[in-house]
């Protein structure tokens, strides 16, 4: 074996003293300004000595301590907390001891005092020995109360028309959980349904990671928005997402199954997708709020068209020239439709005034 194979090794047995020796300074600089990383023998018989002040591990760290900040501000933004609705601040766990990361809470919750008379380590075993209890079984009632629960990291849905992200099950919602959903069809006729399975924050959802999708074929004809599947979103305890659709009159059924190993993001990504949904979010309101604009004017258009075929209604109509009216502006909005999917929401919202305007002139109280 050539002398450069024997690298690695050499270099991962000399690690694990430094990390030892570093592992020791860091918990005297909780208590000192400067400690002393000492490792005797560190590669090849040569002694290894220096020493750490605590405002160069600060220094260091930074990016750390700040990435524990942004968790705790977006802890109390999920609770849809503001810091005034903490009563007390309990630190548990052995970074808490870090006498910088306490500096920044106290200054992140203004002023307040943390409380440090929890042991952190015990706090932290009590906690494992909990929920070891629930998962085996042995768990009485007052245990299952004390446990916190897994979440789902991310948000849960359907791509819905006009790319919009319909979630099913919200960001930090308990696991094991089910939850249900109705589909509608698009367009006159839809043959079937392609559900797309989305994660993430953003209200378009090609800005989201696609899980999965699946067809649900054969549907009945009927107008658009008569046929409809019933969705149902369901993760058990170790996590595996399944979503399933039905068409009741049919019977046709189908899913898919998303175990964490089939396309589930790590923690960095999930990360990065959040802070692109805090970076976005303006852009994304206003994306929705399009959206749903063009949304709410198509469904009146169509509406407008099942109410003009509708003999009865024709019949009570006052003039022939008004049904034909009718028709023709019916027509010229689903071609303003087809050529205005971008207009800006202003545009939109005047167009459906323009139409309702007419309509109700047209039809009067059957409207």
């Amino acid at each position: 074996m050539p002398p450069w194979a024997l690298m690695p090794c050499a270099v991962a047995r000399a690690a694990r003293p430094g990390l030892v020796a570093c592992e020791r300074a860091k918990r005297i600089l909780s208590s000192t300004t400067q400690a002393a990383i000492d490792i005797d023998s560190l590669f090849d018989g040569v002694d290894f000595s220096s020493k750490i002040t605590r405002a160069k591990f600060e220094e260091l760290n930074m990016d750390f301590f700040n990435k524990c900040m942004e968790a705790v501000a977006r802890c109390l933004e999920d609770a849809k907390w503001d810091k005034s609705s903490v009563d007390e601040v309990v630190l548990v766990g052995g970074s808490t001891r870090i006498p910088k990361i306490q500096q920044m809470l106290q200054d992140f919750f203004d002023g307040k005092d943390t409380c440090k008379t929890i042991n952190p380590d015990e706090a932290v075993a009590y906690g494992a020995a909990v929920l070891a209890a629930n998962m085996s079984g042995y768990g009485n009632q007052k245990f299952k109360d004390l446990t916190l629960l897994e979440v789902t990291p991310l948000s849960l849905g359907l791509e819905s028309h006009g790319e919009i992200m319909a979630v099913a099950i919200p960001r930090n919602t308990p696991i094991p959980v089910k939850k249900g959903q109705i589909a509608s069809t698009s367009y006159d006729n839809q043959p079937s349904f392609l559900f797309k399975v989305y994660q993430g924050e953003r209200s378009r959802s090609i800005d989201n990671t696609l899980l999965g999708e699946f067809l649900l074929n054969n549907l009945p004809h009927a107008p658009r928005g008569v046929t409809k599947a019933n969705l149902c979103f369901s993760i058990d305890a170790n996590g595996i997402l399944e979503v399933s659709a039905k068409q009741p009159i049919t019977g046709e059924s189908n899913s898919v199954t998303i175990t964490n190993n089939t396309g589930r993001l790590t923690k960095e990504e999930i990360e990065k997708m959040l802070e692109e949904a805090e970076r976005y979010k303006s852009e994304d309101e206003e994306f929705k709020k399009k959206a749903e604009a063009y949304n709410a004017l198509e469904y009146y258009v169509y509406e407008m068209k099942t109410k003009s075929k509708d003999a009865n209604i024709r019949k009570r109509v006052s003039h022939v020239e008004d049904s034909k009216k009718m028709d023709e502006v019916v027509e010229e909005a689903m071609q303003w439709l087809e050529i205005n999917k971008f207009a800006d929401i202003h545009v939109i919202t005047e167009k459906k005034k323009e139409l309702q305007n007419v309509c109700n002139s047209i039809l009067g109280w059957f409207t």
